[in-house]
């Protein structure tokens, strides 16, 4: 007989601050299965990184995360994860009751650097999934990120029909709105495979970077740069935004790509060369 599984409950909450020249984790405090285990310094004190660790591998239905991070000013921070996320099948009905959530704060000091570069995520068939993340900017502080979505599991000739999946990112700087990205659809929804939607893909990927007006020189390097697959993509430079896309059908193909925007971006952002965390080539 099958047990009644019992949802998670988890949150983590992360602060980062400047020590003299080095950024340290000040503050982490965590309720359920959501935690780090240790603060890394693996391209020296400037940056802490630090890797989000959720013990029991996937989120289920009735599931709900929940991941604030601040950073005080001067403060610089890359936060990662060690696999992909997954998000299994709802308790069968697409509904509140059943569904999983995962929110996330960042709160970003003047003068301070997040970086947040998560491995991809999965989205089971059946899975009924919402992720809100919330950047809130002060002064010249910094956002780097990206995220990447995986509809089914085609590598087991699983299909995305039947799941229901909600995503929205905002990005504030000064209490003003600069970024707004909201996607909402089930797997039997026509954007799924139309021409203005997802076009049949089953990856899809943004990656943004709020850091002011991005130099001409540096916005052509990344145009230059494409997927190593046939996937469509493209860069775009808003008033304070820089945001990259992708659309495809290999997470690895658009981990590879947003990695070298990545590499080309981060000396004008964060005025250092790109150093890759050793877990993303394990």
């Amino acid at each position: 007989m099958d047990l009644p599984r019992t949802a998670w409950k988890a949150e983590l909450t992360l602060r980062f601050r400047r020590v003299a020249d080095r950024s340290v984790l000040a503050e982490r405090l965590h309720y359920g299965p959501l935690m780090v285990q240790k603060a890394l310094y693996p391209e020296g004190p400037g940056v802490c990184q630090a890797i989000v660790v959720h013990p029991p591998g996937g989120i289920a239905g009735g599931d709900d995360l929940s991941l604030n991070v601040a950073l005080d000013a001067g403060a610089h921070a890359l936060v990662t994860t060690p696999a992909a996320g997954k998000w299994y099948k709802s308790g069968g009905t697409l509904d509140r009751q059943n569904g999983s959530r995962q929110d996330g704060t960042f709160t970003i000091g003047n003068g301070a650097v997040l970086e947040w570069l998560p491995l991809e995520t999965i989205v089971f068939d059946a899975a009924d999934a919402t992720m809100n993340w919330h950047v809130n900017l002060a002064g010249d502080a910094v956002y780097a990120g990206w995220e990447i979505t995986c509809l089914g599991r085609r590598a087991s000739g699983e299909e995305f029909r039947t799941g229901s999946l909600r995503q929205a990112t905002r990005v504030f700087r000064d209490g003003a709105q600069l970024w707004g990205d909201l996607v909402a659809f089930k797997g039997s929804d026509p954007l799924m495979h139309s021409v203005v939607g997802l076009r049949g893909c089953s990856v899809f990927g943004t990656m943004i970077v709020a850091a002011g007006a991005v130099p001409a020189e540096i916005l052509e390097n990344c145009r230059d740069l494409k997927p190593d697959d046939d996937a469509a993509y493209g860069v775009t430079a808003l008033p304070g935004v820089f945001a990259a896309r992708y659309l495809g059908h290999r997470a690895q193909s658009a981990k590879a790509y947003f990695a070298a925007l990545w590499a080309v971006l981060r000396p004008w952002y964060a005025k250092r060369s790109a150093h890759r965390p050793r877990l993303w080539d394990t």
